[in-house]
């Protein structure tokens, strides 16, 4: 089995931390909880100045392994939790976190980007929260700091992606490049940050966060409630085994 993700830091203290989960990069919970572990030692490492997270593969993230949660409902428990975790870790990161995206950006992918401080995207990645296709919650809170709210209203209902134009044109995204160049672009900025003092660019993120509206953690606890309600019907048993079956599925009036 292929190593989940790996990181590398420079020698001007700028660490990437690279998804190589084929074939989508969705993660189990015991791999969530290692990212956000993973992302919190970033944080801490007084060698690390600014976090760039990107991916190999065919897409970013298509967030957790339905199929885990398919098998065993009582798993939902872990996965929340390991989702929380890593959110929490890219948001409350006292280093800046830079997002490197392409392809499919789905579920826990939008809450890794919602979480960051900035986004640059390759002119094929696409935006998407099929939550309630799958069966549960989450991911509103982490989408509304990157959309307007009727936008994520939208996308949220009827589950369609949007590209990255339109995620440029809407504020989310801070460059779109072709795929070749996207790491390179995110090296860029990251290395434009590193070069400042870390004890004031720490300080600005820590401010920054605290002018925010409302309280991103308690927000997504908050959605994290109702994705357990969801759990409880019987149209999310059948949302998440259609998906895995992949066949269309039959919900009862």
């Amino acid at each position: 089995m292929t190593q989940p993700f790996g990181t590398t830091i420079s020698s001007s203290g700028v660490a990437e931390l690279i998804f190589d989960c084929p074939p989508v990069n969705a993660f189990d919970s015991h791999t969530q909880f290692a990212i956000a572990q993973e992302i919190e030692a970033l944080g801490l490492n007084p060698d690390v100045r600014v976090i760039i997270i990107a991916a190999v593969g065919k897409g970013f993230c298509a967030g957790i392994d339905v199929k885990e949660v398919a098998e065993d409902g009582s798993k939902i428990l872990d996965v929340n939790y390991g989702n929380y975790d890593t959110f929490a870790a890219v948001h409350r990161n006292p280093k800046p976190v830079i997002v490197a995206v392409h392809g499919y950006v789905l579920g826990g992918g939008i809450g890794i980007c919602g979480a960051a401080d900035i986004i640059v995207a390759a002119s094929d990645a696409t935006f998407g929260v099929p939550e309630v296709d799958r069966g549960g919650m989450g991911m509103g809170a982490h989408l509304e700091r990157m959309f307007p709210v009727q936008k994520v209203r939208h996308m949220y209902f009827t589950g369609e992606f949007i590209d990255a134009a339109e995620a440029y044109r809407l504020g989310a995204v801070e460059m779109v490049v072709e795929r070749d160049e996207l790491l390179a672009c995110a090296r860029e900025i990251a290395e434009k940050i590193a070069a400042k003092s870390p004890a004031m660019i720490r300080i600005a993120k820590r401010s920054l966060n605290g002018v925010e509206d409302g309280n991103l953690e308690d927000k997504y606890r908050w959605e994290q409630g109702f994705t357990f309600e969801a759990y409880l019907t019987t149209d999310s048993q059948e949302a998440r085994d259609a998906f895995v079956d992949k066949r269309d599925p039959n919900f009862k009036a």
